[in-house]
Order: structure tokens, then C-alpha cells, then sequence
């Protein structure tokens, strides 16, 4: 059976084909999907700034399990707690402090990084030119100095935490590694404290054995005591990158969300593809029963085909997994879901996962396809390949009911769900999806009622070719469903997860529109704004009010996940960003304060005049009073505190944004204009109704419903042109005797473009059912309506297409295959 297993291959190609392409894309996209998990829990950062020493030590990544989306500096007491180790040779303060040069007139050349000389060797750089930086000096990397065209001894404009200064340039340098480290500068070491406002602290150390010594990392991960983070290998490079651990916990719940989708996804596309291909030998598996083939061996014979089909399909996925692995997370860092300096990793735990799922549903479709045939009498096996009939099993009815009642929880777990955000779109989008495969488990009795239901007007509407549609699509329903039953999950999963995003964009921009009524934002591109700016900004003719504003998180102590924080000033708060239904004072909002939604304070169990618990992005605890409640919706809740006390415990120490109110009938123009030279490096934002950093809620749902979502859609588009290509291949033989009994070629493709159109408007009913599981519940929790928001041609969009992709894989073979005489093709079997 193995022999005849192999040359059923070579003499079976159309059919194999189909299925080997489902097994090969379905495999590289599980691959996919497995590697993005594996690089959010890895979180490799090879370092390019700090790759000249082993061992890094810095402060504190997380807060227990949650990663802290600020720096932390670490003390004097680390540093000699780590000097003091046995076998600690060298150890190397690095000190990073925002900067950019300018030019004459004031305009930003070049924003960087600068940096205490000492930490040049951590790199290494080295002199090409000058020499060490003293007071009022700067070493400046030779890339940065050749692009503003200075040289040794020149003067430089220099902007720090957002004050001008002038230095004199001492020196020139060039890293070891220039292709991947950023140009930078350098202070002198005693002047880079005070410019970085540290208080002498530092952002991390290098650490260089004395001599070499296994376990140096454990003694002095050891010596720190929880005070820092010991850092080795590829993980060195997250002393650059503060806060990239959270976008790892980002990447993470995105990979396992869709990760779960695209393995349903793909199982269900091969084991469907596969079906077909087995369905359509069925007169072949009859032909071996009638003429003594028992059921073992025709059981072997089909999964041996599957089995070799499974390993040539699987082993080139290796390679196009990695490749869609590393484009799908080249998407993510470039909309900011994760740092640029996260390395992808994918090892053999994604691709041996991609390869079960592929090869598990293959041998799956294979046993149960099998086990039917070979459990079938040989005459009655040859009488139902005439015609299928038979589908319904206990087996498929059982699992066709456990997919519908998952996916209808899952709608009802999200349409009562309290909380917003990850939860809420991790029970919403499967919900379409778990149904759309109950619906296509069902589909040839679902095909064959919608068809009845509408043949009378079909026929009448299209005559002959409407009638022989009906015909076929009625009596060869099992096969019709075969085609029926990818649309489904296509219409299914695009209409429901895109209808989705489109519902959060709009109702996060209303949202967002509402609570900021601040003209204009000032935002600045040299690290940050220095104090004295904002009362600058406010002594402006035509401006009402201004506020600071500082973007980061935190965490509520007893409360899971953190919370988005928002630094602002008091005084220019309620023109800036206008919380609504204010209790209390929010003029009060100096010092030890901070003012939160009323459902953030049911939730926390304060009230006005408690004192909240929690730690700041850095993880620093603080315990300021309640002073205001205001009413939030779900898309716009944060705790309010003062920006100049919110500022210092984020990575950059300053406000990167300021929003301005404009006085009515104000020059707006005019204004704009007298913004933009207010600060260094300021650019002036119109409309800044996005006057958060987006939190992480809203990175999951952007980035990954339309750049995961639309490789999955994609997989299942290839998935519905295999099928029908194959089905209509496999017809040449009866499109040949159409032909001979004196049906013209218009004719007949006629038929098709009404079997096309009929296939179409069944899958798209069921994919709609399937996508209001979605898009209904999902809608009702954010827009209180059972109608989704959005623009409404995106639904016909995605009915056109579903229609294009079937009639150009129906159409498209069959009149390529009419080309053939049609005797020759009524002899074939396909």
C-alpha cells in the first residue's frame, strides 16, 4: 500500500497540489505566529552601545511581574556594591541624558543621545581626533560631526533637557561597531551629572572580569539584592532600550491571541482542502474495495499519502515561516508595539508547533476520510461516489455544535464584560472565528436550504444557466459545500475583526476629541521642555490656558495591570483637557495629588481625601490624595498627577508636550507661528486630540488586528482559490459531456458564473452570522449599539472581493480547460 500510496502522488497532482499549498502556507503561518510568541518571551536585545562589556548591570526592569515602562537609575551604593565583588575588574558608569545639536538660527540638526566620556569605553569608542572632554567640552562621535560640519575646536550649540548650551568641541570618535550604533556625544564626567540632573546616579554599569571567572553574573546579581538588574548575552541590550519590556508582554498577548487563531485557522483550511481532494477520489477508494482491497489497507494507503505529503510540505515552511515571521514583527517595531532593538527569534519550538498543526490535521482529514471509505461496502461505496449525499456524523454534528456553542460564549462573555481593552478583543475576535468553522462544519445542509430557498427566483432571473446552478448545487451539495465553507471563514473573520477596529477607532477618537478641546499641542524633538517654557507659552497674546503634559504608566497597588498616567498642570488642565463631571478641586492638583475617574476610584476603593497607593513607571511607591474624581469613559481613564512631579520618574525627566488653549477669535495662524519659536526644537500639533501616549490597549488593537489579521484573511483567500480550483478541475470531465449533449462554452460557463455568484451569497450569509458574533457584543460594550462604527463600504468591499476571488477561480480553469476538445475531457476523470 506505501508503493501504491506513492504513486497515487505522482499520478494525482491536481488534487495533491491543493492540499500540499495549504499544508505548506498553513505550516509557515503557525511558524509565523510561534515566533513572535517565542521573541516576547525571550526578549533578546544583542547590545550595540554597551557591546564591549560581558556583564551590564541596571536598575530595576520590573515591578513583580510587570515590566516597567520607565528607567530607573541606580545608586552609589550599587556601584560599590558591585566594585566590591571578587573578581570585579573594571566597572563602567554609563550616564544618557537627552541632546541635540542646532544650528545658528536655533533649528534642531541632530537629536541624539550624550553621554559621560567614561562610558565611551563601553561601546568602545576611540579618539580619531582631540582628545577627553573637560569643562565646557564635548567629544562628538565623527558621523554626527561630519553631518553638522565641525571639527576639533569648533563651537557647538548644544540643547539639554531643553536649555541651550554652548560647548567647544574637543574631540572626535568612532565606535568599534559604527553600523548599529546611533551617533552620540560626550560630556566630561564630572559636568555629565549636572547636566543630566542625576544626583549621582547612573543609568547602568559594565562590568569586566579581572580575570576569567564562571558565576561573576550570580555573585553579582547577588551583591545587588534586588537593588538592579543583571544583565548577559543577548539580553545586555535592554540597558538601552527602557521600557522595551512591555512591548515584549505586548508582543506576547498578541502572538497567543492570533497565534490561537491563525493554528484553528490552518487546521481547518488543510483538513477542509484535504477532505475535498479525498472526497473527490471517491470512485477510485470504491474501485479498491470492489476489487479486494481491504479496509486497513486502503486506511494505510491514505494516510501514507498524507503522511509523505505532510513532510514535503512542512520543510520548505521552515524557511517562508521565518521570512513572514521576521516581516510580521518588522510591522510591529515600525508602528512601535515593540522597540526597533528586539531581535526576532524563532527556534524549534515554533517550527515543530507549525509542523504538528499542518501534519496533525493532514493525518486527521486523512484517518476520518479513510476510516469512511473503508468502512463503507464496496457496492454501496461505488453507488455514493456517484452522487454524495452522505455527510452528516455523529462526530462532525458533535463537532459542530462545540464550535457554535464556543463561539456564541465567547459573544456572551464580551457583550457582559466590565472591563475594556485586551480582554474584551481576545474573547470578541475568536468569537467569528469559532463560529464561522461551526457554520462550515454544517455547511452541506445549510448550502443545500439556502439554495432551495432561493432557486425559484434564480432560475427565473437566469434561465437555463440558473437552472443547471440550482440543479447542481442542490443535488452536489456535499461537493458545493467544499467550496462554500472558506468563504465562510473569509467573510467570517475580515468582516468581524476589521468592523471591530474600525468600531474602536472611532469611538477611542471621539472619545479622545471630546476630553482634549486644546487647540493646538507643542511638542519637543530635542527630549523635553525645560521649566520655564510653559509660563513663555501662556504670556503668548491669544492663548487661554496652557498645560504640560507627561505620558506614561504605573501600577495601583492590589490592582492587576498597570494604569496610564498623565502628568499635567493645574492650572491649565481644565482648558486643556476638560475632565468631565469634576468633583472635588482640580486646582488642587499640586505635590502629593492626583484626581481619577469615578469607576478608577470604585475600583481602587477611594474617594475623595484617601490616599491612593501606587508606584510610578519606574517603580518608584508614592501615595498621593485624592483631590478630584471626574467621570472617564472606558477609552479615556488615567490617573491625573502633577507633571513636575510625574516628570522625574520618567526615562526623559522633562515634558515632552504641552497643550495650548487659543483664545476665541484668536489669530490662530499668527499664533501657530509665535509657537513654533518658543523652545528649541518645538513643533507645533494641530488638533492634538491623541494627547496620550497610546497605551498598550490600543497598540494590541491597531497594530495587530490590521498587520496579524491580514495575513491570516490572506491564508484563508488562498485557502478558497485551492478549493475551487481544485473542485473545478476536477469537473472538466462533466463540463466535457455538457458539451457533447449540446451545451455551448457561454453556456456553460454561464452555469458557473451563477453557481459562482450562488456559492457567494450563501458563504456570505453565514459569514455574516458568523461575524456578528464579533461585531454585535463588541459594539454593544464600546458604542452601546448592535451596529458597528465605521466606514460602511467596507462590508460590500468584503463581499466583492469574496465574489471576485470564486468566479476567477471558477471561471478562470474552467475556460482555460474548455480549450480542450470536449470528447478528450469526458473521458477523463478529472
Amino acid at each position: 500500500m506505501w508503493v501504491l500510496a506513492l504513486r497515487t502522488l505522482k499520478f494525482r497532482k491536481g488534487g495533491f497540489v491543493a492540499a500540499f499549498v495549504a499544508m505548506f502556507l498553513g505550516a509557515a503561518i503557525v511558524m509565523a505566529c510561534g515566533g513572535l510568541l517565542e521573541t516576547g518571551v525571550r526578549m533578546a536585545a544583542p547590545p550595540h552601545r554597551l557591546a564591549g562589556v560581558p556583564i551590564v548591570v541596571t536598575g530595576p526592569l520590573t515591578y513583580g511581574s510587570e515590566a516597567l515602562s520607565e528607567r530607573r537609575r541606580i545608586g552609589p551604593d550599587v556601584v560599590e556594591a558591585v566594585r566590591a565583588v571578587p573578581g570585579v575588574g573594571d566597572v563602567i558608569a554609563d550616564l544618557s541624558v537627552p541632546a541635540a545639536l542646532t544650528g545658528p538660527d536655533g533649528s534642531v540638526n541632530s537629536a541624539t543621545e550624550g553621554h559621560n566620556w567614561a562610558a565611551a569605553a563601553l561601546t568602545p569608542y576611540a579618539l580619531t581626533a582631540g582628545a577627553a572632554p573637560g569643562g565646557g567640552q564635548v567629544v562628538l562621535d565623527a558621523r554626527l560631526a561630519a553631518g553638522a560640519r565641525v571639527g576639533v575646536g569648533a563651537e557647538v550649540r548644544v540643547v539639554v533637557r531643553g536649555v541651550t548650551r554652548t560647548f567647544t568641541v574637543s574631540g572626535l570618535a568612532r565606535p568599534d561597531t559604527a553600523a548599529t550604533v546611533r551617533p552620540g556625544l560626550f560630556f566630561a564626567d564630572a559636568e555629565a551629572p549636572q547636566l543630566a540632573g542625576s544626583d549621582g546616579a547612573f543609568d547602568s554599569l559594565g562590568v569586566r572580569p579581572s580575570t576569567p571567572a564562571e558565576g561573576l553574573a550570580d555573585a553579582v546579581r547577588e551583591a545587588v539584592d534586588g537593588r538592579a538588574t543583571v544583565l548577559t548575552g543577548e539580553r545586555r541590550g535592554l540597558a538601552e532600550l527602557p521600557g522595551a519590556l512591555a512591548g515584549g508582554e505586548t508582543v506576547t498577548v498578541l502572538a497567543a491571541v492570533f497565534g490561537s487563531w491563525a493554528v484553528l485557522i490552518v487546521m481547518f483550511g488543510v483538513a477542509s482542502t484535504l477532505g475535498l481532494s479525498l472526497q473527490q477520489r471517491a470512485r477510485e477508494m470504491a474501485l479498491l474495495r470492489a476489487v479486494g482491497a481491504t479496509s486497513r489497507q486502503l486506511r494505510r494507503m491514505v494516510v501514507g499519502e498524507t503522511a509523505v505529503l505532510a513532510v514535503l510540505a512542512t520543510v520548505p515552511a521552515v524557511g517562508l515561516g521565518l521570512v513572514v515571521g521576521r516581516l510580521l514583527f518588522g510591522q510591529l517595531a515600525r508602528h512601535g508595539v515593540v522597540s526597533e532593538g528586539i531581535a526576532f527569534r524563532q527556534g524549534w519550538i515554533p517550527v515543530s508547533v507549525g509542523a504538528f498543526a499542518a501534519v496533525a490535521a493532514a493525518v486527521g482529514a486523512a484517518l476520518f476520510a479513510g476510516r469512511r471509505a473503508a468502512r463503507t461496502e464496496p457496492v454501496a461505496a461505488l453507488a455514493q461516489s456517484a452522487v454524495q449525499t452522505r455527510w452528516l456524523t455523529t462526530a462532525r454534528l458533535l463537532l459542530a455544535l462545540f464550535f457554535l456553542v464556543s463561539g456564541v460564549t465567547l459573544a456572551v462573555v464580551t457583550a457582559t464584560a466590565m472591563a475594556d481593552g485586551p480582554t474584551l478583543a481576545s474573547t470578541a475576535g475568536p468569537a467569528s472565528v469559532l463560529f464561522a468553522i461551526g457554520l462550515a462544519l454544517l455547511a452541506p445542509g445549510l448550502t443545500r436550504a439556502l439554495v432551495r430557498a432561493v432557486g425559484r427566483p434564480v432560475r427565473a432571473l437566469s434561465r437555463l444557466s440558473g437552472y443547471l446552478a440550482v440543479r447542481n448545487a442542490t443535488t452536489q451539495h456535499v461537493r458545493t459545500a467544499g467550496a462554500v465553507a472558506p468563504i465562510v471563514l473569509l467573510v467570517g473573520i475580515a468582516t468581524g475583526t476589521l468592523y471591530m477596529q474600525s468600531t474602536e477607532d472611532a469611538v477611542s477618537a471621539r472619545s479622545r476629541a471630546d476630553s482634549v478641546p486644546a487647540d493646538f499641542a507643542l511638542d519637543s524633538s530635542t527630549g523635553g521642555f525645560a521649566p520655564g517654557v510653559l509660563d513663555a507659552v501662556r504670556a503668548l497674546p491669544g492663548v487661554a490656558g496652557a498645560s504640560e503634559l507627561v505620558g506614561s504608566s504605573g501600577f495601583v497597588d492590589g490592582a492587576d495591570g498597570s494604569v496610564e498616567l498623565r502628568g499635567v498642570s493645574a492650572d491649565g488642565v481644565r482648558q486643556t483637557l476638560a475632565p468631565a463631571g469634576l468633583r472635588g478641586s482640580i486646582g488642587e492638583l499640586r505635590g502629593n495629588a492626583v484626581a481619577l475617574s469615578e469607576r478608577q476610584a470604585a475600583s481602587f476603593g477611594v474617594r475623595i481625601g484617601d490616599t491612593l497607593r501606587m508606584r510610578f513607571g519606574d517603580g518608584v511607591a508614592a501615595g498621593p490624595k485624592v483631590v478630584a474624581t471626574y467621570v472617564g469613559s472606558p477609552q479615556e481613564e488615567y490617573l491625573l498627577l502633577p507633571a513636575d512631579v510625574l516628570a522625574p520618574h520618567t526615562t526623559v525627566g522633562l515634558p515632552t508636550r504641552i497643550l495650548i488653549r487659543a483664545d476665541a477669535g484668536a489669530d490662530l495662524a499668527g499664533l501657530r507661528s509665535r509657537l513654533a519659536g518658543s523652545a528649541p526644537g518645538a513643533v507645533v500639533v494641530g488638533h492634538p486630540a491623541s494627547a496620550g501616549a497610546d497605551g498598550q490597549i490600543q497598540q494590541i488593537l491597531v497594530s495587530s488586528n490590521y498587520t496579524v489579521v491580514a495575513m491570516i484573511v490572506g491564508y484563508a483567500a488562498i485557502t478558497v482559490v485551492n478549493s475551487l480550483v481544485a473542485v473545478t478541475r476536477r469537473r472538466q470531465g462533466e463540463f466535457g459531456l455538457q458539451r457533447l449533449t449540446g451545451a455551448t462554452r457561454a453556456q456553460v460557463l454561464g452555469m458557473l458564473g451563477v453557481e459562482g455568484v450562488l456559492v457567494s451569497a450563501v458563504a456570505t450569509v453565514l459569514g455574516t452570522v458568523a461575524a456578528a458574533t464579533t461585531i454585535v457584543p463588541y459594539s454593544l460594550v464600546k458604542a452601546h449599539s448592535v451596529l458597528p462604527q465605521g466606514p460602511v463600504g467596507l462590508y460590500p468591499a468584503i463581499v466583492g472581493g469574496a465574489l471576485v476571488l470564486v468566479l476567477g477561480a471558477t471561471l478562470v480553469p474552467s475556460w482555460r480547460g474548455m480549450r480542450t476538445p470536449p470528447v478528450e475531457t469526458a473521458r477523463s476523470d478529472g
